[in-house]
This record gives C-alpha cells, structure tokens and sequence, in this order.
C-alpha cells in the first residue's frame, strides 16, 4: 500500500495551471492573424463577432460548454467572462461544471499527465485519465458524496438544473477552498447555468446517491423545465449571440430555443451572431460538426455574423478571450442576471 500511495503521488504532482487572460494581450496577435489565411483567419473574424455581440447593448451572449477544456487549464478564462460581464447565460455539459469547475472548488486539482504510465495501472491506483490529464477516482468520490449532500439539504421537489447549480454555487459561498469558481462567480452574478444532461456526470453519482439513501424523500432534476426556462429567456432578449466550446447537447440545446419559442406561439429572432470552436468533422452529420449555416436552414442561427473555428479549443480560446477582456467592450455593458428573473416566474 506504501508503494502505492507513492507511485500515485508522483503521478499527481504537476496541477494544471489555469490560463489567466488578464496576464497578456492577444490584439496584435489577432488583428495580424486578419490578414493571413485558414485558421488564423477564422480566429480573427471569429473574436471580432464576439465583440459585436459585446458592443451590442441588447445582446444576450449564451456560452455553450462541451469537452474537457476545463480540465485543461481553461477554468479560470470561464469564470472572468462571467466576472466581467461577457457571458450572460451558461449551458454546459454536467461533466464541465461538476466533476471539473465544483470539483475544483473543493480544494481538488486536475494534474499533468505522464504519458508512459499504461491505463491497467493508473485504474489500479485509481486514477481517472482524460487524454493526458490526471484526476483522482477518490477525490471525485468525494465530489459525488458532497452534491448528495446539498441534495439532501434541499426540500425535496423537482429542481431543474439551473436551480440545482445555484444551490450549489450558494453552498460554495460558505465552504468553497478556491473563490474564484465558475458556479461560485455565475451564482453572485446571477448567470444561469443550465446543464440539460446534468446526471451524465458526477452530479448523477450523486444524485442516484441521495435519491437511494432518500427513498421516499428526495429531489428529482426536471430536465423540461431547465428548456422552458431557457427558452423564457431567448423569448425576452432582444437580440442573442452564440459563443460555443466544442459541440453536443450544449450546442443543440441552445440553438433550439428558437424553435421553441416558435413552438410557444410567441415571435423570437433567430440568434444574431454565432461563433464555434471545434474539431469535429462535418462529415459525420452530427451535432457536433454541423455549421452554423447549417442550423439556419432550421431557423436558429442567421448567417449574417457566424464564423466556424476549425481548432482545439485550449489554442484559441485564450486569444478570443484575452483581447475581448483588453478590448474592453464589455465595461459598459448591463448585467440582465437572468437568475433573478427565473426565479420570480417560478
């Protein structure tokens, strides 16, 4: 058991370290990388539509969440949108806010991963690997046992994610180890964040948890009332921006709000500006990989201000993100804290 524990200590030796925007200024970089080609180009016209949608006073920007770059070292990048007030509404995957961002705010780190180390191994010292990153199985256990936990405190009635997750971020007022979380900081703004497939995570762990110690009193997640409530809010924003990590439900999740609405019988745009970061391939007709001028021909993004950024998230995002915050558009947007207007129509 010695040798274990310090065969898996050595493993969990370099944390990721979360980028921090504030730290440089990507601007010359972008503005040259306009005048160039493939790639480069499209970074640069995408972060230009992403300060439209800043400048834009009536725009609500809706961050979409797929994959692990929170994991990565793009934790802190998440939270400083929502600090600073470039992101109004968040809708993500369980895995990015729960077994990566709150996971976190328990005082836990994700770490480096050695590439030489065989899987057989790293499950026999409980290791859970995602690409070349470390997280500890036992320390996520813990994760799972702690969103059972808030469950049980809560009166036992159907929540919908984005009620849940303020739950959690109030929880992590008191007890957090590390502040500057993304559930933490969304819920002192009041951001939603809105997670539709929020049990494929370690919040399902958890909840399947609670709900078996708890047979004949718990809470359940009302995965409908998360999209009526979404919907709720596309349905009273003027004008919507798009600003997508990868693809999958988040993706689809928030470009369905525009049928929805239309379902409601009440009149909604299609989302003015869109911008996607991804290396899917169209090929496959996924989600994932569908372009933004594709979701038009379903009436849910116009094609007037879109842009397709075909690469790894952890290579581009800081460059969008770092100009947007030194570019300053956001200093004078308002806060809509769409939180507060949720909870009055619940």
């Amino acid at each position: 058991m010695g040798r274990q524990r310090n065969q898996k200590a050595a493993l969990l030796s370099k944390p990721i370290k979360h980028i921090d925007i504030q730290n440089f200024d990507s601007t010359l970089l972008i503005d040259a990388m306009d005048s160039m080609s493939f790639s480069s180009r499209e970074l640069s016209k995408g972060t230009t539509i992403f300060n439209d949608m800043l400048r834009d006073k009536d725009c609500t920007i809706i961050l979409t969440l797929a994959g692990s770059t929170s994991a990565a070292g793009c934790m802190k990048i998440y939270s400083d949108l929502v600090k600073y007030n470039m992101v109004d509404v968040i809708v993500a995957t369980g895995a990015s806010i729960v077994d990566m961002d709150f996971f976190e705010a328990l005082g836990f780190r994700h770490y480096q991963a050695e590439k030489t180390v065989s899987d057989e191994k790293l499950r026999s010292l409980y290791i859970n690997r995602i690409y070349d990153t470390y997280i500890d199985e036992k320390e996520l256990q813990i994760c799972d046992k702690t969103i059972s936990k808030i469950a049980k405190s809560l009166q036992p009635r159907p929540y919908s994610s984005r009620e849940f997750i303020a739950e959690m971020g109030k929880w992590l007022v008191k007890n957090s180890k590390k502040r500057d979380s993304l559930v933490q900081t969304a819920y002192e703004h009041g951001v939603p964040i809105f997670c539709p497939a929020f049990t494929d995570s370690s919040a399902g762990f958890g909840l399947v948890h609670h709900q078996v110690k708890n047979p004949k009193k718990h809470l359940t997640i009302d995965s409908v009332r998360d999209f009526r409530e979404i919907t709720e809010i596309k349905i009273r924003s003027k004008e919507s921006g798009l600003f997508m990590i990868g693809g999958g439900v988040p993706k689809n999740f928030a470009q369905d709000t525009v049928i929805c609405a239309e379902i409601l019988d009440r009149k909604t745009k299609m989302h003015k500006y869109a911008v996607q970061i991804t290396v899917a391939d169209v090929r496959d007709g996924s989600c994932s990989s569908s372009t933004l001028k594709e979701a038009s021909s379903w009436g849910k993004v116009d094609t007037a201000k879109e842009q397709m950024i075909y690469a790894e998230a952890t290579t581009v995002l800081p460059l969008i993100a770092s100009q947007a915050f030194h570019g300053k558009n956001w200093e004078h947007r308002k806060r809509f804290q769409y939180n507060r207007l949720l909870e009055e129509l619940s």
